[in-house]
């Protein structure tokens, strides 16, 4: 028995590397502007590495989207086990919204960035991606989770209202982001941003200007099965992690 089913969309969401980078690109953002985002200093991992975090993060949930139920649990149990820690280190208790805002992050973004990659999801299969993030936070004890899909629109909407600011430190992780990706990749970064970002926070980041990757990305979709913008692509990806991004792509090594 497996915690998601071989056949789920959630399977698809994250068995495609471009859906994953998008997740990531769209939480990136997003998480610099939550006010619980002094414990990403408190740790240093996101500021000092973020492509590292975003590779130990798909490890995590890799696992848990295509292990069977049991060894998902672990996983699950491991997450658990790794904020307690950091809770004690700290002496403090990560807020219960802070946790929540991460695993929304997680649904939404799962959504979105397959709905740019690929189509739209039917109103079953959002379903789908809730139910197996819901079970994910029951597990880790995440408190106040709606039950339903259609709830948690409102419980997110509520959140993006309440939990974002752009302070110092969004500034200095932005900052961080650019030094690790280089100008060029950063860049890119930001418009991919743009393309998965919530209004609100795009809002909060004053993402304004030139939005130049629509037709660049258009040109990717139709072409990404060619040999050629394969090249391109690995062209931009940073040497240090290109081939753990390539091997993202689980669908097509299946």
């Amino acid at each position: 028995m497996y915690f998601v089913q071989p056949s789920s969309i959630v399977r698809k969401i994250w068995g495609s590397g471009d859906t994953i980078l998008f997740i990531f690109a769209g939480a990136a953002a997003e998480f610099a502007l939550n006010k619980a985002v002094d414990w990403l200093y408190f740790t240093g991992k996101l500021p000092s590495d973020p492509l590292g975090r975003l590779f130990s993060t798909v490890d995590y949930s890799r696992r848990i989207v295509f292990s069977k139920a049991d060894d998902a649990l672990k996983a699950i149990d491991q997450i658990s086990m790794i904020h307690k820690g950091v809770e004690i280190n700290r002496g403090a208790n990560i807020p219960m919204w802070a946790y929540r805002d991460v695993l929304y992050m997680l649904i939404d973004y799962s959504i979105r960035a397959f709905e740019i990659m690929e189509r739209k999801l039917s109103s079953d299969e959002k379903n789908e991606v809730y139910d197996v993030f819901y079970r994910m936070g029951s597990r880790m004890n995440i408190e106040d989770l709606p039950v339903t899909y259609s709830a948690w629109l409102i419980s997110r909407e509520q959140h993006l209202e309440q939990d974002l600011r752009f302070t110092e430190l969004t500034l200095d992780l932005f900052k961080q982001y650019k030094l690790n990706l280089g100008l060029l990749r950063h860049s890119i970064l930001l418009q991919l941003q743009r393309m998965v970002l919530p209004e609100i926070v795009k809002d909060h980041l004053n993402f304004k200007g030139f939005f130049w990757i629509k037709p660049v990305f258009a040109v990717y979709k139709l072409g990404k099965q060619f040999s050629f913008i394969k090249y391109l692509k690995d062209l931009i990806l940073p040497i240090k992690y290109r081939k753990q991004i390539n091997d993202l792509d689980v669908l097509k090594k299946t």
